[in-house]
């Protein structure tokens, strides 16, 4: 007997629902016992493609990066476990891989920090003293395509030389026999003193060093006729030697008599200019100045708590002394011009007995 249309369209429903279910649970237990991407490190690479579903037990394998090298005492693949992980791979399954080590350059060494030379380490060269460096102060330890270089050259150490130093007007140097001289040489400034007149005096530095930089310590002296003026201070004294030339570097002290004050510095120098640096100071009459006068008074006393406060209603030491300078000084103009009255009383006085006379 066969079955009819709606019969037949039953049973189709009814299978596709269970292909969907199995489906769903295939789908689910795979899920569950698969892996997802293998981890990714710094110092390795996967050998193959990744995918992104592994299989419970399928196995990837890893290489060293470009830079590094491959450590035996490390595994270098891991297995999908049942899990859903993998099996734990440790960075130091490979390691950075070294420069050559740069030997020390002539007149210098090399800075290593840490002592490695591994992949982006920085070396320092350094000269030793009296040398400077000529090429790259600091090398990296790169990788260029398979091999591992520095980022340059080594540099290297030269000797530090100073030019010969300058002549001067009516002077000379020692020792003058060479081109060029060696880090720390010194030479010797001197005037001839063959100058007509006066001496000729050596004003700078007489010894010059040759510096780490190639140049001279400082400028080359001058010889020069140096002769500063007698220093005359008005209402002041020279308390140093007293001389009657000053020349260069002549140091003169001074200070004021009782009643003036100095203004300006008290020592002074005879400078290459012929001239005294500081210029010399001055000496200027002090001039008392009365502060203003303040009446005592006699305040009474408050009392704060029955207690009366310490001083109030006395007077003070400081007070005293200001009424009795105040009184002092109007009694000296009293008596000024009580003697000034005085005398010409006694003018008037002596006139006019003389007239009185004559009249007689």
């Amino acid at each position: 007997m066969c079955a009819g249309p709606t019969q037949h369209r039953g049973s189709l429903f009814a299978f596709q629902c269970f292909l969907l279910v199995a489906l769903v649970f295939l789908l689910s237990t795979t899920s569950s016992e698969a892996c997802g991407e293998p981890p990714t490190f710094e110092t390795m690479q996967l050998t193959g493609q990744s995918k992104p579903l592994y299989e419970v037990g399928e196995q990837v394998h890893y290489e060293c990066k470009p830079g590094y090298k491959r450590n035996p005492s490390f595994a270098t693949s891991t297995t999908c476990g049942a899990d859903g992980t993998w099996s734990s791979l440790s960075n130091a399954a490979c390691s950075k891989k070294s420069c050559p080590v740069h030997p020390n350059p002539i007149h210098g060494k090399v800075v290593v920090p840490n002592g490695s030379v591994e992949l982006d380490t920085k070396v320092e060269f350094v000269c030793n003293e009296g040398f400077y460096l000529v090429g790259t102060k600091i090398l990296q330890c790169q990788l260029q395509g398979s091999n591992m270089r520095w980022s340059g050259d080594p540099p290297r150490c030269e000797k530090i030389l100073c030019k010969a130093p300058p002549q001067i007007k009516n002077g000379r140097y020692v020792p003058a026999d060479k081109n060029e001289y060696e880090f720390s040489k010194v030479i010797s400034y001197s005037c001839d003193n063959r100058f007509e007149g006066d001496n000729l005096t050596l004003v700078g530095a007489s010894l010059l060093r040759c510096t780490e930089n190639g140049n001279w310590s400082s400028d080359a002296p001058r010889c020069k006729v140096v002769k500063c003026s007698q220093p005359n201070v008005p209402n002041g004294r020279q308390i140093s030697e007293m001389a009657e030339e000053y020349g260069y570097n002549a140091m003169v002290k001074f200070e004021c008599v009782k009643g003036f004050s100095l203004h300006g510095s008290p020592v002074v120098v005879c400078g290459g200019d012929s001239a005294w640096e500081p210029p010399v100071p001055s000496c200027s009459l002090i001039i008392p100045v009365f502060s203003r006068i303040r009446y005592p008074t006699i305040a009474k006393p408050r009392i704060a708590s029955g207690i009366p406060r310490q001083n109030e209603g006395s007077l003070t030491c400081k007070v005293l002394d200001e009424w009795i300078l105040a009184l002092t000084f109007i009694t000296l103009i009293i008596a000024t011009i009580l003697n000034k009255n005085l005398e010409k009383n006694k003018k008037i006085n002596s006139n006019f007995q003389k007239s009185l006379s004559y009249m007689l």
